[in-house]
């Protein structure tokens, strides 16, 4: 027995599996058209126990590890939700942590709580219209003033940015560099705060996106997520998880455009025969299925070495990549095997194709994850 296949973990997965089916699998197209996604299924998934599963049961969460959030994740992905469902469902992954780990107790109340009930959404404002991964190099300011912060600057590319009631804001305290920067929780609605139109994207549909603005916006300093001057170590200590997270999602989808692949070749027939009859077919199959298992493998072993030792930066970044690209690979096979079919809007496919190009950029791309994988190597 793994850590993945415990009685507890095997209930988990069945219970994941029925409410992706009955909750989710019957919509995935109308929200894809929406461009967003319900609050009632935020609420469906709380209800069930899974909005929460890897937050303490302490902030209102269900107690569980990353391993138990990596589990909704797969189900959701191989039964049928989109990239933009699994990004707009699980925003709180990445709006939370930092206040579940260093808010205030009211914060926690206010925020955190609602949140993991399904009541609340939050996003989460790191990246900027001047810079993506350079998270040290943010611009936007955070002047103090008496018991106020007053908050001046942009964000872009904020998932959950329309629908979000509150940010989870990186801003700039102090001086230039990291230590420079802390995290504010900024309500919507608050005078010269404003969002964009939702972005219009290649993939992830279902998951709107927007650009943030702040003129001269006053934040109560209560709103400060640990001290001035943490910003940076809370962002970069959730790096980590969002990166496996993505990993996951790879993978899983990889997985999904697969199953898909394997029906299709044993039911399409050309010149009277199964196109799974074709050797150079099978081929292509097994191509595929080598490299969802490689993602898989890889991904579970990055998510152990990351839970026994709390550094485990090459393992995981080694893991995306390793994931990211294999997604690519198979999503692309699936399209190449569906034919005509694979190119229309109507095939899950051409659906799966669009999202997973976005793996590779967010969290940090390619390059990026390179780059930390060199750092960590003997040359």
């Amino acid at each position: 027995m793994s850590r993945w296949d415990t009685p507890e973990r095997l209930a988990l997965r069945a219970l994941a599996r029925d409410v992706v089916a009955r909750e989710v699998a019957p919509h995935v197209s109308q929200w894809e058209d929406d461009g967003e996604l319900p609050l009632s299924l935020h609420r469906v998934f709380a209800d069930a126990g899974l909005l929460g599963i890897a937050f303490p049961v302490e902030v209102g969460g269900q107690g569980g590890d990353a391993i138990d959030a990596a589990i909704v994740s797969e189900e959701l992905l191989i039964g049928g939700a989109s990239g933009g469902t699994v990004a707009s469902l699980l925003t709180h992954g990445i709006a939370c942590p930092h206040i579940a780990h260093a808010g205030t107790p009211d914060l926690v109340d206010r925020y955190v709580r609602p949140t993991l009930a399904g009541t609340l959404i939050g996003a989460l404002g790191v990246t900027e219209p001047g810079g993506g991964s350079d998270v040290a190099g943010i611009t936007t300011t955070a002047r103090r003033e008496g018991s106020e912060y007053v908050v001046n600057g942009a964000k872009t590319y904020i998932t959950s940015g329309i629908r979000a009631q509150f940010v989870t804001t990186a801003v700039r305290t102090g001086g230039p560099g990291y230590q420079g920067i802390s995290l504010l929780v900024i309500d919507k609605g608050l005078p010269g705060f404003t969002v964009s139109a939702p972005l219009d994207k290649m993939g992830w549909r279902a998951s709107d996106t927007a650009e943030l603005s702040f003129a001269d916006v006053r934040v109560p300093a209560t709103q400060l997520v640990g001290a001035e001057g943490d910003g940076f170590l809370l962002i970069m200590r959730q790096f980590q998880t969002e990166r496996l997270g993505l990993a996951t999602q790879a993978w899983a989808l990889a997985q999904r455009a697969l199953d898909l692949t394997m029906q299709w070749v044993k039911d399409r027939e050309t010149f009277g025969r199964p196109l799974s009859s074709r050797q150079v077919v099978r081929h292509k199959v097994a191509e595929m299925a080598r490299q969802v298992w490689v993602a898989k493998t890889a991904t579970r072993a990055a998510y152990e070495a990351w839970l026994d030792t709390g550094d485990a930066v090459l393992e995981v970044s080694m893991a995306k990549n390793t994931a990211c690209a294999a997604a690519d690979h198979v999503v692309d096979q699936a399209v190449q095997l569906f034919g005509g079919l694979g190119y229309m809007r109507e095939s899950e496919v051409e659906r799966l194709y669009r999202d997973s190009r976005i793996l590779r950029i967010g969290g940090g791309t390619d390059e990026i994850m390179n780059e930390v994988i060199a750092k960590r190597l003997p040359i």
